[in-house]
């Protein structure tokens, strides 16, 4: 019997292997953006949960790079998920593909990878973002957003910002300013997830996207975290 048992938590061991190395490079960064919206709602004084009830849409960037000493680009891609159904009260839908490109983190210093997480609190922010490429803190407003017990003190800078901003490196938690970055879909990682063309407004805005596997644990965490749109622009449209 324990012959049998260790057998048979080998072949699933040796399942899991194969499965995760049959993953495109694509649907392997969506699964990892899933793992780190999961390990950030983790840390004990993570991003506010008033807040997250209030996005209309989450953005991950896992292992968002960042190659030069104090000022310099940084280079990313990930995956955003919004809310579905009438003024985004459903939800969480399927996700898309973006990439972001150019901007600075100015406190950090060489060479690094760092998570990044974007709130998108509203319409205007998230119209922005679904129609083309974006210029965060020009075309969209965007603020290193507040964490924990902090977040009331903060509270008119998050609450006039279409767009907030966490990021994670070296295990230290905080909101970021991201000015100056470029948002844009990502189309090509797009077709790599869901097997065909397709824009990400497509994805967004439809009502009946299927969740690709590698997505599942992002919107299901989302999904336990906050079910529902506390937003008061939501609650006003009911």
């Amino acid at each position: 019997m324990k012959r049998y048992l260790v057998a048979a938590a080998c072949l699933t061991l040796v399942a899991g292997v194969m499965s995760a190395q049959g993953l495109n490079k694509e649907q392997k960064r969506l699964e990892e953006s899933g793992v780190v919206m999961q390990e950030v709602l983790n840390i004990p004084d993570n991003i506010p949960h008033d807040l997250l009830e209030k996005a209309e849409c989450v953005i991950v960037f896992p292992s968002l790079m960042k190659a030069a000493f104090v000022f310099g680009a940084e280079y990313g891609r990930g995956a955003m998920v919004c809310r579905t159904g009438h003024q985004f009260r459903g939800p969480w839908g399927a996700p898309a593909m973006y990439a972001l490109e150019g901007g600075s983190f100015g406190f950090q210093i060489g060479a690094e990878a760092t998570d990044l997480i974007l709130l998108v609190m509203n319409d205007r922010g998230m119209e922005s973002i679904l129609s083309s490429k974006v210029k965060l803190g020009a075309d969209a407003s965007v603020a290193a957003g507040p964490k924990g017990r902090d977040a009331s003190a903060d509270t008119d800078a998050w609450m006039r910002a279409e767009i907030l901003s966490y990021s994670r490196s070296r295990g230290l938690f905080a909101g970021v300013s991201v000015e100056g970055s470029t948002l844009r879909p990502d189309d090509d990682a797009n077709e790599q997830i869901y097997g065909h063309a397709i824009k990400a407004k497509q994805i967004v805005r439809s009502q009946h996207m299927v969740v690709p596997m590698a997505g599942r644990q992002l919107v299901n965490v989302l999904e336990k975290s906050a079910p529902r749109n506390e937003s008061e622009h939501a609650a006003s449209n009911q």
